[in-house]
């Protein structure tokens, strides 16, 4: 499955004859055409249609659901790309597995305009997401076949723990038999958006607050920060600006939202709290920061009250989601997978070089929030063959990752030797399987929970 579409045209997306590899595509984006069972949305484009079309002067005229920005289409080809000039030319990891599309609608524009997300990037909404995996776990039932169901995409928002709504729906989809969920770590770990900090727990301590520094460049229309506290600890927040302004300290956690406005900068910060958070039952503070002047924001953290742990992290958006550099200035490069991949019961991988069997720099690192050990594995991700050419990204490790799970799958399933396979039993026989290297200790970070490495 793929959540940009593909180019039903590729040669790589078709069998020896000329006939289309696709099962089906739902372009949530069209809404002429038939919806699927259960849905009111979208247009569905059979087997037959793309065939039809692919005998079209102009295929598009059929089928005109598109791929305008290459990242489904490099993925799919990656993952299960078919063999062209006996693999010389082209090889997927899984060239004979049937394709399954999914086209996802972006997100509204007054989503848009809330997250400060820049027109040009695609983001899409947990609902959509779950609907497109929603409709790929059908044809489990539809074609009695396994399903491997990827995703690429990801974000800094949420706990970092596996409990938000999309995450909670791929543990319980990945414990189905015969379905394998397969979820990128992201490219956050050398980006600077995620801070750790403790505040000494002994009474009377008079350094007992963290000072949390974000440097804003010229050109950041506003961004979005999320802060989450360790329970049952309590905590105040003062804001300095880059101009000297300060807003005193402001007792977080306290049901609401209060809005605060600078007197000689333009800058307009929201504070949304909710004490117990409903996913969670967490403590979860959203900074929204309104045309924030350049230069060093200062974020004191203090303790309201006695702390009796005394943790906290700080999330800024994803690099794609903000218009300019943002970053912490003491960055924590851990805990730096993107949601969802922290969820139970899908295969959560970073990323690796296997020209030199280094970690990629930008790969997310684990572990989750509150230490459960992510991610599962490591799989090549720089340099990685395309159909547009070499490429570089956690969603490529996650698209070989894919490819390796549903050529597993043909093996446990269709042919017949552990037909009760899903997504646990896939993950733990790759770590049976597992490339180590003595010189690091596992589980790690890095690597996974048993240091593996899937080979390309």
């Amino acid at each position: 499955m793929t959540e940009e579409g593909v180019d039903y045209t590729s040669p790589v997306f078709r069998n020896e004859d000329g006939s289309t590899r696709i099962l089906e595509i739902w372009d949530q984006t069209i809404q002429d055409g038939p919806s699927p069972q259960e849905f009111n949305f979208g247009t569905i484009y059979t087997r037959e249609q793309i065939n039809e079309a692919l005998q079209a002067e102009d295929p598009y005229s059929v089928v005109p659901s598109r791929d305008e920005l290459g990242h489904g289409s490099a993925l799919a080809g990656v993952a299960a790309g078919s063999s062209l000039g006996n693999g010389t030319m082209y090889l997927g990891a899984a060239p004979q597995a049937d394709i399954l599309v999914v086209k996802l609608k972006q997100c509204k524009p007054y989503l848009r305009q809330y997250f400060f997300l820049p027109e040009d990037v695609p983001a899409y909404t947990e609902a959509d997401i779950m609907l497109a995996i929603k409709y790929a776990d059908s044809f489990a039932e539809t074609f009695k076949r396994p399903v491997v169901i990827c995703l690429g995409v990801g974000t800094n928002m949420g706990d970092h723990n596996g409990n938000s709504f999309l995450s909670r729906y791929l543990s319980c989809m990945g414990g189905y038999r015969s379905r394998v969920m397969v979820v990128a770590g992201g490219n956050e770990g050398n980006a600077a958006h995620h801070f750790y900090g403790q505040i000494p727990t002994d009474l009377g301590r008079v350094d007992s607050y963290r000072d949390v520094e974000v440097r804003v460049a010229e050109g950041v229309n506003g961004f979005i920060m999320e802060f989450w506290g360790s329970v049952p600890d309590l905590f105040n927040v003062a804001i300095r600006s880059p101009g000297g302004e300060t807003i005193p300290p402001i007792r977080l956690g306290v049901e609401g939202e209060s809005t605060h406005r600078f007197i000689y900068e333009r800058t307009v910060i929201t504070i949304q709290s909710v004490l117990v958070e409903a996913n969670t039952g967490e403590q979860l503070v959203l900074f929204r920061v309104y045309q924030p002047t350049a230069g060093i924001w200062n974020f004191r953290v203090s303790a309201a009250g006695q702390l009796y742990n005394g943790s906290f992290h700080l999330w800024l958006p994803i690099t794609d989601f903000i218009t300019a550099e943002c970053y912490f200035l003491s960055p924590d490069p851990y805990t730096t997978l993107t949601e969802p991949s922290m969820a139970d019961r899908v295969i959560c991988v970073s990323t690796y070089n296997d020209a030199n069997n280094s970690f990629f720099l930008e790969s997310g690192r684990g572990f989750a929030r509150m230490g459960q050990i992510c991610p599962d594995i490591a799989a090549p991700g720089v340099n990685i063959s395309t159909i547009y050419g070499r490429r570089t990204g956690s969603s490529l490790a996650a698209a070989l990752t894919a490819g390796a799970a549903a050529q597993f799958m043909q093996w446990a399933v269709v042919e017949g030797n552990s037909l009760l396979a899903e997504t646990e039993e896939v993950r733990n026989y790759f770590i049976q399987g597992a490339v180590r290297t003595a010189e690091i200790s596992y589980p790690s970070r890095e690597w996974g929970e048993s240091g593996i490495i899937v080979s390309s």
